[in-house]
């Protein structure tokens, strides 16, 4: 491609390669994605794409982190041309933008652990208030969804309370009305991820 070809945010960036993960990332400010899917999504080549992760992150606009032996790249919203960048890349400009990050926030989350999660509330605890952050339904006999748990807990950058169950006792403790679980319910709750009908009958 020739200069001439460039697009205005190539020409701006310098690069095809980073001005389309710049766009990947701060179009979707609140989503991890690791190199192989990066590769497919934006099309090109993973040696370009690893080179222009590692010099996005030597200054500081996106992060990374290690989960069940994969390393995913999101964007750092914490860096100072966080969001300028986001005013560039986003096309999620109209009053419902925040609300649309909501929602796919907590699937983006649960999205390494989706095999082994069988569904999630999340509640909005107030500070002090009793209760539980996240009620996690799923089996955990290898620990990937503790290990899961700690690692919401620093993407939220905050301690989080939170209870795993396996299926089968949570649909035995909702049947007999267990007070654990219907006090649950009577909180405030901010999402439900129920892939397999689990927790909405």
């Amino acid at each position: 491609m020739s200069k001439a070809d460039s697009t205005p945010t190539e020409k701006l960036f310098g690069s095809k390669t980073r001005a389309k993960l710049l766009n990947l990332f701060f179009e979707n400010p609140d989503k991890s994605f690791y190199v192989r899917e990066m590769t497919r999504v934006i099309n090109e080549q993973i040696n370009s794409v690893r080179r222009e992760l590692l010099n996005l992150e030597s200054i500081g606009v996106i992060k990374n982190e290690t989960f069940d032996n994969k390393v995913y790249y999101s964007a750092n919203n914490k860096h100072p041309f966080a969001r300028p960048l986001t005013d560039i890349f986003s096309k999620k400009i109209d009053s419902n933008r925040d609300k649309d990050i909501k929602e796919s926030t907590w699937e983006d989350y649960c999205r390494p652990v989706k095999h082994y999660l069988k569904g999630l509330i999340v509640t909005n605890r107030l500070p002090g208030q009793d209760g539980i952050d996240l009620l996690i339904i799923g089996n955990d006999k290898t620990k990937k969804l503790t290990r899961w748990a700690e690692v919401i807990e620093k993407k939220q950058g905050k301690p989080i309370n939170y209870v795993i169950m396996t299926p089968d006792d949570f649909t035995y403790r909702r049947s007999v009305k267990d007070r654990f679980v219907m006090e649950i319910f009577e909180m405030e709750i901010s999402e439900i991820i129920d892939p397999e009908k689990i927790i909405k009958p």
